[in-house]
């Protein structure tokens, strides 16, 4: 990652770049995390219904587009992300539009308690480091609108601090569906893919 850019590790945006706003907080998911990631995720994630709940520079929401999400919603409190959000999808769609893109200005929180249950693919949760309450209230949301299927999961990032397995035992009473799958470390965060168990 160069300052003030992201780039797109896959797909058909494969190599183009984001610009990252200079904002305070805004810690865009490093390179290496995202590749780990989406090759969990099987690669591709086409037609896929997903949900980034603190998109920031939507490094992670444009990862799933490029790569054949059939939707991603993208939501950030911060005016400033989300001018940079839009700016960015517009310069991406010149090369050829693919999903669909909804971008939200306002609460994560808010914004999820409005989904159906169980009517999204893929769950990003990334919020500031800073606002350590957001990570529970966010996880809570979407371990009630996340799909139970195989090919569903929930991707939250957070600090060292944050225990993974603690993150499970606070959804433990919205029933036993989750299980970590994958652990990615990176500096000072750690990405933790949790999926439905297998039967």
């Amino acid at each position: 990652m160069t300052p003030g850019k992201v780039r797109i590790i896959g797909g058909a945006w494969r190599g183009r770049s984001i610009k990252v706003i200079d904002s305070p907080g805004l810690r865009p998911t490093a390179d290496r995390t995202r590749e780990t990631l989406f090759n969990c995720l099987g690669q591709r994630v086409d037609d896929l219904i997903c949900f980034d709940m603190f998109a920031g520079t939507g490094a992670l929401g444009f990862e799933a587009l490029s790569r054949g999400a059939q939707k991603v919603t993208m939501i950030d409190a911060s005016k400033q992300a989300y001018d940079a959000l839009k700016e960015n999808y517009q310069n991406l769609a010149k090369d050829g539009s693919l999903g669909i893109a909804d971008f939200i200005k306002g609460s994560a929180i808010t914004s999820a308690s409005k989904q159906p249950d169980n009517s999204i693919d893929i769950c990003f949760i990334d919020p500031p480091f800073s606002e350590a309450g957001l990570f529970i209230d966010a996880l809570k949301q979407a371990v009630r609108i996340t799909k139970k299927n195989s090919g569903s999961a929930i991707y939250i990032e957070h600090p060292k601090e944050i225990n993974p397995e603690k993150l499970l035992k606070e959804i433990a009473e919205y029933g036993d569906f989750w299980e970590i799958r994958r652990t990615i470390r990176s500096g000072v965060a750690i990405g933790t893919l949790m999926a439905p168990k297998t039967i």
